[in-house]
């Protein structure tokens, strides 16, 4: 007898997270590896946060906590809005989550029914149309070019057949570290809220910018659904904690889902969070070497033939157009870690169609590794 194996599961890989696996096996057979694939601080959780945690580990008894999250960090983060983005923002619509993934689970959910069709640009982070698939969703991947800085626009939306019932965009989104701002925000919310598309922002990387400030899109409206997490600007990525900003009319959904699907996120990790908003110059200090790696990867990459780059307004990636030196990103990605020790990820994590021709590079680790990995990459294309 032969067991029903759910369709859900067959969703293609996250081959950023292959590239790592791959990485770590060179690694572990001794040879040196410079990390350029995996979206992640190489620094850690900030000094008080650690030092939080340890206390609360031998103080605090650490069981489950409301499901929407500890009202102290409910309320740290509206505090935030209000000093990032000067917003007045209600703490009853803050839910904490575990991680930005929670958050678009329950998204997901509480905002969209089966067969609910979801509008997202390619190139993009992969997660999104994988969580859609699994969740019984359909994904509607719109293609993007420069000229559009690889983001959508209401004129992309209006060519697709069929209604569209949510859209979702980043700014600064993955791969591409590109913003949607000013009148082009504002002409997306706005073609959004005259047909009833649900709006859902991916704000993760706000705070990462090198040359102007993210827009938050709770500043134009309340109807949108805001994600955000603790992950990238305040590097706790193994902490698994992020945030949602819901509109009043789906909290309870979103309260009834998470206590269901989650219970509460990590005690631990809330607690210790408190700490993060008090460690500003250690964090500035991290987009400043982010900014110098930003500089030299542009400013050597070149060299190599690598000088295609989607504009790195934010985020910390370059998303490079390497068709000149490839039309295979995969096994470019594989003989480059293979031959230089250097491992970045193939564009075909972010766009199935266009991506053999692009290659993500993270700069988010030590401006050594950068200024290394630069010049691995000139000896050996160069």
């Amino acid at each position: 007898m032969v067991l029903k194996v759910s369709c859900r599961g067959t969703v293609p890989p996250f081959y950023a997270m292959e590239v790592l696996k791959a990485a770590n096996a060179r690694a572990a057979a001794g040879a040196d590896v410079l990390h350029l694939e995996i979206g992640e601080p190489s620094t850690g959780a900030p000094r008080a946060v650690i030092e939080a945690a340890g206390r609360l580990l031998s103080t605090a008894p650490l069981g489950y906590t409301e499901a929407l999250g500890i009202p102290e960090l409910r309320a740290a983060i509206a505090r935030h809005y209000r000093a990032t983005y000067g917003i007045a923002l209600d703490p009853a619509r803050v839910v904490v989550t575990a991680g930005s993934s929670g958050g678009f689970v329950l998204a997901f959910l509480a905002a969209f029914d089966a067969g609910d069709r979801i509008a997202l640009a390619a190139p993009g982070y992969p997660a999104y149309h994988n969580i859609l698939t699994g969740l019984g969703l359909e994904p509607v991947i719109l293609p993007s070019e420069a000229e559009h800085r690889y983001q959508l626009t209401p004129e992309l939306l209006g060519r697709v057949k069929g209604p569209i019932d949510g859209l979702l965009i980043a700014s600064p989104a993955n791969p591409t570290g590109t913003m949607v701002t000013g009148p082009e925000l504002q002409r997306l919310i706005d073609y959004c809220h005259a047909r009833g598309i649900r709006f859902i922002s991916d704000e993760i990387y706000h705070g990462l910018t090198y040359e102007r400030r993210a827009e938050t899109v709770l500043a134009s409206t309340d109807d949108a659904i805001v994600i955000n997490s603790f992950s990238k600007y305040f590097c706790m990525t193994g902490w698994r904690l992020g945030w949602m900003v819901v509109p009043s009319a789906l909290m309870r959904s979103v309260e009834c889902l998470a206590q269901n699907v989650f219970i509460s996120p990590t005690a631990l990790s809330q607690r210790a969070a408190l700490a993060a908003f008090d460690c500003r110059d250690e964090l500035e200090a991290n987009i400043a070497r982010y900014a110098a790696n930003r500089a030299i990867l542009l400013g050597e990459l070149p060299k190599a033939g690598i000088d295609r780059f989607a504009p790195a307004d934010g985020a910390f990636y370059l998303y490079a157009d390497v068709a000149n030196l490839t039309n295979d990103s995969t096994e470019f990605c594989r003989r480059m870690l293979a031959e230089t020790g250097v491992a970045a990820t193939p564009g075909v994590d972010f766009d199935k169609d266009r991506g053999r021709r692009f290659v993500r590079f993270c700069f988010a680790g030590t401006t050594a590794t950068a200024t290394e990995a630069a010049r691995r990459l000139n000896a050996w294309l160069g």
